[in-house]
């Protein structure tokens, strides 16, 4: 019951819209009306800028702490690590359902991503930093945040399965489902990459005017 209890708190930090918070409060908009319409940082990055997509992407990998970390608060889990394990990724995943389905905004969200990588953080914070990293690597080469995010999603089962071998069954499921999601919720976002008219996020500018500059030059 208490765990049940733990889970529906879970999805209620999940639900907290970040994006939409951002938007209304700061330019009087909502960002699901603008871009691609989802309420997550890679629209945010690409309506608002960088500054606020990177508030935004900040705020959601929080939540996914944030509900992790509620384990702590069951002094039984405390000391059985593979339980602790299974609640961790449960209390995550309902973070991540609340960020997709967020009861404060009309179950209009986002796609989890940045959610995924804060419980992936609070559960295995070499994991996700290898993940974190694939996503800055793409992002810097690419510009796309879009590309990012589903190469970091593939790499959590490649490093969960293969790079660090871990034995939790439940946690090697969950990287194989992690990554089936992000393809999955990124549908749209494959297609647009396929017929390059996915947009890139304002970011690097200036050393895309050196590139420009040396062109011309």
């Amino acid at each position: 019951m208490k765990e049940f209890i733990l889970i529906i708190v879970a999805y209620l930090i999940g639900s907290i819209p970040t994006a939409l918070i951002v938007s209304r409060s700061l330019f009087n908009i909502d960002i699901r009306e603008y871009g691609s319409g989802n309420m997550g940082a890679t629209n945010t990055f690409r309506v608002l800028g960088s500054k606020y997509g990177t508030i935004v992407m900040v705020g959601d990998m929080l939540k996914g702490i944030l509900a992790v970390a509620l384990y702590n608060l069951l002094p039984y889990y405390l000391s059985n690590e593979l339980d602790r394990t299974n609640l961790m990724i449960g209390l995550g995943l309902a973070a991540v359902i609340g960020h997709i389905y967020p009861v404060w905004a009309g179950f209009r969200g986002g796609k989890g991503v940045a959610t995924l990588f804060g419980m992936v953080l609070a559960i295995q914070p070499i994991v996700a930093v290898n993940c974190i990293g694939v996503f800055l690597l793409v992002l810097y080469l690419t510009r796309y945040v879009s590309l990012s995010s589903i190469l970091a999603g593939v790499a959590l089962p490649i490093c969960v399965l293969w790079i660090y071998n871990e034995k939790e069954v439940f946690y090697r499921v969950f990287a194989v489902a992690v990554a089936a999601l992000v393809m999955l919720t990124h549908q749209k976002n494959i297609t647009r990459l396929l017929k390059g008219s996915e947009g890139r996020v304002p970011i690097l500018k200036y050393r895309d005017r050196k590139k420009l500059r040396r062109k011309e030059l």
